[in-house]
């Protein structure tokens, strides 16, 4: 099958909506981009750019991206009152449709706001609901979940980054990739780390590290 893994890859995933890359993908963007920032954030600016921006109200990219910062899966029967929802909860959601090129026809930049933090994140949907991370608080990363990846949310203290790379030493994990970003010396981090193998069990293990909050998970 070539550079397809699964035939889901052909004919797309299930989902509400039109189009895989502009409902799925979508979605699976806003939920990602949640789980990273870990909570509901309480608004949110979403910046559309190209084909997502001329085509987001008639696609429902507005409403699945929106689904997906309140949790759901693009085949989520809730996904087209996402936005009644968001409301209800008390998300204050913008739209702003963007006139310039992109690295990408079908990209969005979010802005999210929570009452302690804020965190800007680019998302990109490839096409069959499969997607990209672009970009996390300025920095340019690659994350496409197509191996197993943690995240790890953390206070900015010296050694845990040691740790970390110490635990996977000793279970034999390889590193792929990994990105290291804070809110300012001292403060809240994040690690992303792109590993060749799961291992059953790291997950608990990385939540047991000192000054470590919380360990996601994405594969």
């Amino acid at each position: 099958m070539g550079q397809y893994n699964s035939v889901f890859d052909i004919i797309g995933p299930v989902m509400i909506g039109p189009s895989s890359s502009h409902t799925a993908g979508a979605a699976r963007i806003g939920k990602v981009i949640r789980r990273i920032l870990g909570e509901q954030p309480l608004s949110v600016d979403i910046y559309l750019y190209e084909s997502f921006a001329k085509t987001y109200r008639g696609h429902g990219t507005d409403i699945a991206l929106v689904g997906g910062l309140l949790g759901m899966d693009p085949d989520d029967d809730r996904l087209s009152k996402s936005l009644e929802i968001a409301h209800e909860k008390g998300m204050e959601v913008a739209f702003i449709p963007k006139i310039e090129k992109a690295d990408h026809p079908n990209q969005v930049k979010m802005v999210l706001k929570t009452k302690e933090r804020s965190m800007t994140c680019t998302g990109i949907s490839i096409g069959g609901g499969s997607i990209q991370i672009s970009e996390l608080n300025g920095f340019k990363i690659n994350l496409d979940f197509s191996t197993p990846t943690y995240i790890t949310f953390h206070q900015d203290k010296p050694g845990v980054v040691a740790n970390v790379t110490r635990l996977l030493s000793e279970k034999d994990i390889n590193i792929s990739t990994m990105t290291l970003t804070r809110e300012a010396k001292g403060e809240k981090a994040m690690m992303i780390i792109e590993v060749d193998n799961r291992v059953d069990g790291l997950l608990d293990s990385l939540r047991q590290i000192e000054h470590i909050d919380a360990v996601d998970f994405f594969n």
